[in-house]
């Protein structure tokens, strides 16, 4: 071991889910924890970890460049947010007293709101007003202990408008230290111009697929597939096309009406299936059978003030599924770009154990964009992405609710946020992927 860039000591309690795999059922409440914990860090990756004091007896004569203390604090794996709609444009507080009134979501969309609504906006918005946008959501979501994020188009619903807002997308990833993954989303809804032609427009996302895999602008193919949007043939169609340019499926299932969603997700090898509130157990049963993760959205369920949640303890409990939860941050249905909040709502609506969540956040979602061998837990050999809680145990995470409790960030092995302040100069991505 010729040097060390950075050794994290002082950590009062470490807590990671081992292993690289997605975690199953009752595995996810299985997680490591070290007490007075230290992290030695080279290239960007973890070189060592464990007891304080076993960690610094192997680093004796070893050089080390540089030391942070912990003070105390816990340490986990950098936070995963694996389902968000990043890049957008306007705002949508507008409908909130619609919600409040109990108009349904595919009302306001039937009349030309919601997702129609953000489109124009989206549309009207240069590609340079969208990625300082959404930079700015990144800076928030990293001072929250984010350090990867997915990210979908689906506002443009145009080659043109898809493809802009997929390259700002791009050039986050290359400028923010939180890494983004691009999705595909042109299937997020029918714009008004095909509103009478809906399978021509599936002939145009198609199209859209081809290009975008061309200029190597998304890794996923997504598809909103639920009654009065896409129908499952519809959905199947866009699919596998994507996965015949190289885009992996990905699939907004169940999410309102049982329509099959989960069972096609299951079909075409979808690296997960999100939101799920509406799923049978037929889909479940299919979803745990292809190994298909599935990744849930709690806060879109408060938000839109509904009276049922994704079941995911039967999802854990019954189904033995690896679930994932994620913001799924967007101007319309959810607003928020907390994951912690998202982590109280899982205890409380969705009835996880800390221990559930902290998989769910980091393993699980790190695997649902399919990064699971690289970064999501804490390993010899994984990316040095970590998060430090002012938290004397993993429970006081969704405990304490409504503050922030990331104290720091470390990225690729540098600190991007220390003191609760965003760390500056920002790390080069190249330099500190070793």
């Amino acid at each position: 071991m010729e040097r060390i860039d950075l050794l994290l000591k002082g950590i009062g309690l470490l807590v990671t889910p081992p292993g690289s795999a997605p975690r199953r059922g009752s595995e996810m409440r299985a997680l490591r924890e070290i007490p007075d914990a230290a992290i030695a860090v080279r290239n960007g990756r973890i070189a060592l970890f464990g007891g304080e004091s076993e960690v610094l007896g192997r680093l004796r004569g070893v050089e080390v460049t540089d030391t942070l203390d912990a003070g105390g604090r816990l340490a986990a794996p950098g936070l995963v947010d694996p389902h968000t709609h990043l890049v957008h444009g306007g705002s949508r507080e507008h409908e909130l007293a619609l919600k409040r009134a109990g108009v349904p979501y595919l009302t306001i969309l039937a009349q030309g709101g919601g997702i129609l609504s953000t489109v124009r906006a989206t549309r009207a918005a240069s590609e340079e007003e969208l990625f300082r946008r959404a930079y700015r959501s990144l800076d928030n979501m990293l001072l929250q202990g984010v350090t990867t994020a997915e990210a979908k188009s689906g506002y443009g619903l145009s080659q043109e408008e898809e493809l802009k807002q997929l390259r700002a997308a791009k050039r986050l990833n290359d400028a923010h230290p939180v890494d983004v993954a691009s999705t595909f989303m042109g299937a997020h809804a029918v714009p008004p111009e095909h509103r009478d032609r809906p399978d021509a427009y599936v002939e145009l996302v198609c199209a859209m697929i081809a290009e975008a895999a061309k200029e190597g602008l998304a890794e996923f193919c997504d598809v909103f597939c639920e009654q009065g949007v896409f129908t499952v043939g519809q959905s199947r169609r866009i699919l596998l096309e994507g996965r015949k340019h190289g885009l992996t499926p990905k699939i907004h299932a169940d999410e309102i009406e049982s329509l099959g969603g989960a069972e096609l997700a299951a079909e075409v090898g979808a690296v997960s299936a999100d939101h799920l509130l509406a799923a049978s157990d037929e889909g479940l049963r299919a979803l745990a059978a292809a190994g298909v993760i599935p990744v849930l959205l709690p806060g879109t369920s408060f938000n839109l003030g509904l009276n049922r949640h994704a079941r995911a303890r039967a999802m854990i409990d019954d189904y033995a599924l690896p679930v994932a939860l994620a913001t799924d941050f967007n101007p319309g249905s959810c607003p928020t770009d907390s994951i912690q909040l998202i982590m109280t709502l899982a205890s409380l609506n969705l009835r996880m154990t800390p221990e559930e969540i902290l998989t769910a956040c980091t393993l699980n979602a790190a695997n649902a964009i399919g990064r699971g061998a690289d970064i999501g837990s804490i390993e010899v050999g994984k990316r040095a992405d970590l998060t430090l809680f002012d938290a004397p145990n993993l429970a006081y995470l969704p405990y304490r609710f409504g503050i922030n409790h990331a104290f720091g960030v470390i990225k690729n092995g540098r600190a991007a946020v220390w003191d609760r302040r965003l760390a500056g100069p920002r790390a080069d991505k190249e330099e500190t992927n070793g």
